[in-house]
């Protein structure tokens, strides 16, 4: 099992990643989100433990975008009290709310706990249906009402990018950053792409332009 500490603190990032290895589990660190999607894009982790306030950012961004990539389970630490802020928390997807300061034993009790939840999960899904989109995770392809879709990888990459942000708009610096497995930074990348997936999905229509945003799939 692969836990990912991301935190801004130095001290206390070491400290907990320092008794995470003495319980005898994996651990990588990261300081900032730009170093935690870096990681988790090479890597999903079983159990990411994430600083709620990133040097970079903050962390419900990043439980927002790690949510949707699969089935790993997510602990915010944080310093913040208000009952809006764990609400926020809990709508981005984290499974546990730890308050800082806290104390090593519970910390490591709520690690074990959510570990032990990793365990009984059911199987991965093989496929994900989107009205009358079904896209099929093993063969990476896509069938539209029964009728076999060819789709390139990249192409298969991007709608089911689309299809996993279950009717949000998707900006086009998000999708560049979650369909390419490579470093692209031009959107009209993106553009050409959808262009090509809106000839072969037909009519009607299925990815909606987001003015000044970028795309949504709207089966």
């Amino acid at each position: 099992m692969q836990i990912y500490v991301i935190e801004g603190n130095h001290n206390l990032r070491s400290l907990l990643t320092w008794h995470l290895q003495q319980a005898g589990y994996q651990v990588q660190q990261s300081s900032t989100l730009a170093q935690a999607y870096q990681c988790c894009t090479q890597q999903l982790p079983t159990l990411a433990i994430v600083d709620s306030d990133l040097p970079d950012g903050e962390g419900i961004e990043f439980c927002q975008w790690l949510y949707p990539q699969g089935n790993s389970l997510m602990l915010m630490l944080s310093a913040r009290i208000r009952e809006i802020d764990l609400v926020s928390a809990l709508h981005a997807g984290v499974d546990d709310y730890l308050k800082k300061p806290f104390g090593m034993p519970e910390f490591l009790a709520r690690v074990a706990a959510l570990l032990r939840r990793s365990r009984s999960m059911t199987t991965i899904p093989t496929d994900m249906t989107c009205g009358e989109l079904r896209i099929d995770l093993v063969r990476r392809c896509i069938y539209l009402r029964n009728r076999s879709i060819d789709l390139s990888p990249q192409e298969f990459s991007l709608i089911y990018v689309l299809a996993q942000a279950n009717g949000r708009p998707v900006h086009r610096s998000e999708l560049l950053k979650r369909a390419w497995d490579i470093n692209v930074d031009n959107s009209r990348t993106v553009d050409s792409h959808v262009l090509s997936l809106r000839k072969k999905l037909g009519h009607p229509d299925p990815i909606e332009t987001v003015r000044k945003v970028g795309y949504r799939l709207n089966y």
